[in-house]
């Protein structure tokens, strides 16, 4: 074969050569297309998977928004409910505490300077009301009235009866000043100390020189809320246990009940009242502390009305509005609230079986239990 020949085989030859690359080429470019559009309709198709999912949770989540709304405005409309006042009787206890006082104690200073030319009792030592207990010096005092006596007596024969006035008068102030030379038991009673001995000296009303105290009865003041007052009085019995005498209750009674009461350091008000234990036993002292109860006689009336129906206005005052023949009126009232919903009416403006109008939740309830 000659070169012609062997060159025209050879170009055939690249040329089929060219061809199947190009041939190849364009098949793993064609795989490669298909490859990446497959690779795109899953992306796309995972997209709207995702867009899906979110529109639903959206949709889902819109409609549980717009339900709750819907009732919670249910909840929230305010309608109007009417209730009738209801009676109801019961036993009123008041819990109390506090210790027991002396019924009555004198803390004995001399109202008159000078030195001490007498103390005629010992710790212990009972007196009687009126007895002379200590004296002093009471010289300068006894001159004086005996110099005005005298003048009295000279202004009855030659004085006017202005001057005999007066003198009457100087008279009474020097036997006061004679008799704040002494110092007397104010009641029957056992003196518990004595500050005080003969030939002391002392500024008028410098201190206490003896102590007398009355234990044949013992007193304590108690604290009474202002809603429990209403059922105390004077001469109710209460029933107090002490520590020191554990098992042997004792017996009180309500011996004054004070006109003015006071705001608490828990911030309400209370009333002091006093206890009176008539005969105590001798190992009760005072400073013993007790606690007990005020047990009122008989059942006592209570009217109840939800709580929803009394309104509570600014600066704490409360009211209701009571159902009329021709429509409703405000009340203002007194309560004492009880719990469970529940409030007592302690005025006497407002009485059993009056129908009260409120406003209310619509899905609240204010049913009135049933109570004997």
């Amino acid at each position: 074969m000659d070169d012609k020949n062997k060159s025209n085989v050879n170009s055939d030859i690249e040329e089929k050569a060219k061809s199947l690359s190009e041939l190849q080429e364009e098949k793993l470019r064609a795989a490669y297309a298909r490859k990446k559009r497959r690779k795109r309709i899953k992306s796309l198709i995972g997209w709207l998977i995702v867009i899906v999912i979110f529109a639903v949770l959206f949709i889902m989540y819109t409609q549980y928004q717009a339900d709750r709304a819907a009732k919670l405005a249910e909840a929230n409309k305010t309608i109007t409910k009417e209730t009738t006042v209801y009676e109801t009787e019961y036993s009123v206890t008041i819990d109390i505490s506090g210790y027991v006082e002396a019924y009555d104690i004198q803390e004995a200073k001399f109202r008159s300077t000078g030195s001490v030319t007498g103390v005629y009792v010992e710790e212990g030592d009972e007196v009687k009301k009126g007895q002379l207990l200590a004296s002093i010096d009471n010289t300068s005092q006894e001159a004086s009235l005996q110099s005005i006596r005298n003048q009295i007596e000279e202004a009855e024969l030659n004085g006017s009866q202005k001057q005999l006035e007066l003198l009457r008068l100087q008279e009474k102030n020097a036997l006061n000043n004679l008799d704040y030379t002494n110092i007397y038991a104010n009641f029957d009673g056992i003196i518990t100390s004595v500050d005080v001995s003969a030939g002391d000296y002392f500024e008028a009303g410098s201190s206490t020189v003896l102590t007398l105290v009355d234990i044949s009865k013992l007193k304590a003041k108690v604290e009474v809320d202002e809603i429990d007052m209403q059922y105390v009085k004077e001469g109710m019995e209460a029933d107090l246990t002490f520590d020191s005498m554990p098992g042997h209750p004792l017996k009180a009674r309500i011996s004054y009940v004070p006109m003015l009461g006071r705001y608490s350091s828990s911030g309400i008000g209370v009333v002091d009242v006093e206890l009176t234990i008539d005969d105590p036993p001798e190992n009760l002292i005072p400073g013993f502390s007790f606690e007990g109860n005020i047990n009122v006689d008989g059942q006592v009336k209570m009217l109840i009305v939800p709580q929803a129906a009394v309104k509570t206005e600014r600066g704490g005052a409360t009211s209701v509005r009571r159902k009329t023949s021709t429509g409703e009126e405000k009340v203002n009232v007194s309560v004492k609230y009880l719990g469970e919903n529940l409030v007592q009416i302690v005025s006497d403006n407002i009485k059993a079986g009056d129908i009260l109008i409120y406003d209310a939740k619509s899905n609240s309830n204010s049913m009135m239990p049933f109570m004997r």
